[in-house]
């Protein structure tokens, strides 16, 4: 969510900071600040709206010039955006300081900060921990960090500028990510890596619990409880600058759509020895994943909508229970779960709070989990028990695209080889899958080749307010994705329904010309599907149907038609995903909206 950047060199600190803040717009933010070291005094200037607007006050009221500082973007949670509301944050003389998160105790601080006579100006609760710090500061920072972070709860990172300590930032996280740039003669401190790769691909993870100080001779850890440095592994980013950019496309979304069958390669090739399936470097053999009784998909969002169509797949092959979870439900109905069963993680970010949550209650109850993430190092990846490691590479725009291709990549990789441990697929049958799968990069290009036709479809949409995707069995698993995508970024709200469930309420939506987009690749649900279609067209619809050649019929059913080239229906969904992301891209943009970064939403979703 929020973006945090922070940096102590010999450069211009405002220009870092402005930089890597605009790396971090795709997290999402709706108001942004910096605050800079200068002639031993902080100077914060900020401003409600997007980064030019902070840009255009500099140059209004004078640039910091100093060479320590921090920046941030905020996404209001306690608070509405504003100027006063927005980060960073005083604590009296002393302390400065952004955050990501939330302090969930800020009320309870706040009344007895206010007791003892201290004042407010916002009403974030960002300013409530600043407050508290400067409360507990008597010149050594170590020392005060770690007393109010035992005040305070919640999932959060802090950047913090001491007056006194005028050539050091501090920093200390809990859950919340933060990650710490190392550069010759110059530290970081970031949100995300994108922040900082112009300036260094080396970094550290900053842990749950640690704190960091950073000057110019350097980086040191400390443990936020007992005081003591914390030895840590540097890390390597393994993307450059020219992954982070748009390489000439007008967006970022369609450039990541484009990379889908790079993100494939990259992502199964790996895992495929003697044609199978070799998850072994993951941690996962045939002998510890055939006894599982149960398994629990549990993500958020597009991530859950993977996790559908794993369920399909894994329950059609495997012949194992699976259910798919949200995660911010799964904790609060107590689940069913313990030893025994397998609850698999999918994240892009592998920091989703919720299904970070998730993932730790199956870990107290005795299941073993399995994360899929994209992120190395994440928190996820981290704790989980097994872990498959997704190759999409950065993934900018904020709506999910090949971040969700190589999930469900992973969630047939994984599929193919549960069935085929457990006996449920024979070898030749396993071989014969997976090569439909390594042949999928090249089908998919196919699709791309066409997105001139997925433009003419969304030229149709765009005047409409509100519309319908239906779709039987996988194929409703990819409705769900399709209307996830079209109001993400062209806020036309819509709504995924199983096509026999249109009768028991939904068809009454329908009026003249409203579209309804049909998703019919499964041959076995075709005769249904069609029949479900033909009701939208009896009372007035618009129909638009994606589907697999030997499936496109005449105008009476459909008034355009998306023909996908043949494979086993159950990997359809890796072809037919494709046109509903690309008609989502062109109706966002033929409705001037701003793709990448959509009004209210953020990358990574980092609190409850």
């Amino acid at each position: 969510m929020c973006g945090i950047v922070g940096y102590v060199g010999k450069r211009d600190c405002a220009a870092v900071l402005l930089d890597g803040l605009s790396k971090l717009e795709y997290r999402g933010y709706d108001s942004a600040g910096i605050a800079v070291v200068v002639n031993n005094a902080v100077e914060v200037i900020k401003a409600q709206g997007k980064l030019a607007n902070l840009a255009d006050k500099m140059n209004s009221v004078g640039r910091p010039q100093g060479t320590v500082g921090i920046g941030h973007t905020r996404w209001a949670t306690h608070g509405e955006p504003s100027d006063v509301n927005s980060h960073p944050h005083r604590g009296g003389e002393k302390v400065t300081l952004v955050h990501n998160g939330i302090i969930e105790n800020y009320k309870e601080i706040k009344e007895q900060l206010i007791a003892k006579g201290r004042t407010f100006v916002s009403d974030t609760d960002t300013e409530v921990v600043a407050q508290l710090l400067d409360s507990h500061y008597t010149g050594d920072p170590l020392s005060a960090i770690a007393a109010t972070m035992a005040e305070v709860r919640g999932s959060f990172a802090l950047g913090i500028l001491f007056s006194d300590r005028p050539d050091c930032v501090y920093a200390v996280r809990r859950e919340s990510p933060l990650i710490v740039g190392a550069g010759e003669g110059e530290s970081f401190i970031a949100s995300d890596v994108p922040a900082i790769l112009k300036y260094t691909k080396q970094y550290y993870l900053l842990e749950h619990g640690e704190i960091a100080e950073l000057d110019r001779n350097g980086i040191r850890f400390y443990d936020e409880k007992t005081g003591k440095p914390v030895e840590k592994a540097l890390q390597t980013a393994d993307w450059d600058m020219e992954a982070a950019e748009k390489q000439g496309y007008d967006h970022f979304m369609l450039k990541e759509i484009n990379e889908q069958p790079d993100a494939i390669k990259k992502t199964v090739l790996p895992r495929v020895e003697n044609g199978l399936p070799d998850l072994s470097e993951c941690g996962i053999t045939k002998e510890n994943i055939r006894d599982f009784r149960n398994i629990f998909i549990v993500a958020c969002g597009t991530a859950m909508h993977a996790g559908m169509v794993g369920k399909y797949v894994i329950e059609k092959l495997a012949r194992v229970p699976v259910i798919v979870d949200i995660a911010s439900e799964f904790r609060y109905r107590d689940p069913l779960i313990g030893e025994g069963d397998l609850i698999i993680i999918i994240s892009q970010s592998g920091e989703t709070a919720d299904s970070l949550a998730a993932m730790r209650l199956a870990k107290e109850r005795g299941a073993k989990t399995l994360a899929v993430v994209n992120a190395k190092g994440s928190s996820i990846a981290r704790e989980a028990d097994m872990l498959i490691y997704t190759h999409a590479g950065p993934e900018i725009a904020v709506a999910s695209t090949k971040a969700y291709m190589v999930q469900i990549a992973v969630m047939y990789l994984f599929a193919f080889e549960l069935a085929l441990s457990k006996g449920k697929i024979t070898e030749e049958e396993c071989r014969r899958l997976t090569g439909l799968l390594l042949d999928m990069p090249a089908r998919i290009d196919t699709v791309l080749a066409r997105s001139a036709e997925t433009q003419e479809i969304a030229k149709k949409l765009t005047e409409t307010e509100s519309l319908l995707y239906i779709g039987r069995g996988l194929d409703y698993a990819l409705s769900m994705e399709g209307s996830l995508k079209l109001k993400e970024i062209s806020y036309i709200h819509s709504e995924a329904y199983a096509a026999g469930e249109l009768k028991h309420g939904t068809i009454s939506l329908i009026y003249d010309g409203m579209p309804v987009i049909a998703v019919d690749t499964q041959r076995a649900l075709h005769e249904k599907t069609v029949s479900n279609i033909k009701e939208c067209k009896a009372r007035g619809a618009m129909t638009v149907l994606v589907c697999g050649e030997s499936a496109c019929t005449d105008s009476e059913i459909a008034d355009c038609c998306f023909p996908l080239p043949e494979t086993d229906d159950l990997l359809m969904p890796m072809l037919a995903v494709v046109p509903l992301q690309l008609i989502a891209y062109y109706a966002a943009v033929l409705r001037g909206n701003d793709v990448d970064k959509p009004r209210n939403l953020a990358k990574s979703v980092t609190v409850e």
